[in-house]
């Protein structure tokens, strides 16, 4: 049987882009950059339940910049809408060690990976999938892990091609989530929008240095780097804690004025009421 473990490091670099120069921004890319052979025309939704301590120390060690954090998530990609005990999700823990990105995960039922981080209960598995899994157990029960919020989003990825086979670029839209009904088959879950919803990350990762051609877009397109993360904007949008200084507000990116050429944007309240559908 293949191994159900995979890891891999990474640099990534985040920006906020409105969905609209996101679209150029993809298109131009794709002159030197192939989609992704698993994210079909229009992308494909990825969802995560994050896991954090009653105090949220995951949550805290990413305010305040340490060094080394981690985070646990479980992870399900493509449509939520009929998730069963036996469909597949990853169990993944997310590290930064001072500027590099490291993802280590197992794909498991999501049975079993509830099993796993709810029920506190040591799984079946290989002897290579064994240290790993300890890990995840031990991480839990030693630091009382609990589900605390659930993102989505729709992703449209590229892959790089010939001298740039490292490089991967992510474009995240509709960014929503929820703080309850920690269940990814969740009938009529109470999603909403933590993103402004004409706001897109893009996220540029690497394995080693960014190609220069990508530094020259961004510059070119004025493009900053933010410190944004999902988790800690949903655990601010829900109010588990103060809003900080990394909090996207809709304020510091007012949606485009319309004009002749582009409709007019639904009201932001209407669009967070049609965030609760899936």
């Amino acid at each position: 049987m293949a191994s159900r473990l995979h890891a891999f490091n990474r640099f990534e670099l985040k920006y906020l882009v409105p969905v609209e120069e996101a679209a150029q921004i993809r298109d131009e890319l794709a002159e030197r950059m192939d989609r992704d052979l698993h994210s079909p025309p229009g992308g494909y939704g990825v969802w995560s339940l994050y896991y954090d301590t009653p105090q949220l120390r995951f949550y805290w060690e990413k305010i305040e910049g340490i060094k080394f954090r981690r985070k646990l998530r479980i992870r399900h990609y493509g449509d939520v809408d009929g998730v069963t005990d036996e469909s597949p999700v990853c169990v993944e823990i997310k590290q930064r060690v001072n500027r590099v990105t490291q993802k280590r995960r197992i794909t498991l039922p999501y049975g079993t990976a509830r099993q796993l981080c709810d029920g506190r209960e040591l799984v079946e598995h290989s002897e290579k999938e064994g240290a790993f899994i300890q890990e995840v157990l031990e991480l839990i029960v030693r630091l009382n892990l609990q589900p605390t919020a659930i993102t989505g989003y729709q992703r449209e990825a590229l892959v790089g091609r010939d001298a740039d086979t490292g490089l991967r670029v992510t474009f995240d839209r509709r960014v929503r989530g929820r703080d309850r009904d920690f269940h990814f088959g969740t009938g009529t879950p109470e999603n909403r929008f933590t993103v402004p919803p004409h706001m897109s990350v893009m996220e540029v990762k690497v394995n080693e240095r960014t190609p220069y051609w990508i530094t020259d877009l961004a510059a070119r397109r004025n493009l900053s780097l933010v410190r944004v993360s999902k988790y800690v904007q949903s655990v601010e949008a829900f109010g588990k804690a103060p809003r900080s200084v990394f909090h996207i507000r809709e304020a510091d990116c007012p949606p485009p004025t319309p004009t002749e050429e582009q409709p007019q944007q639904r009201p932001a309240q209407h669009a967070r009421t049609k965030a609760g559908t899936q």
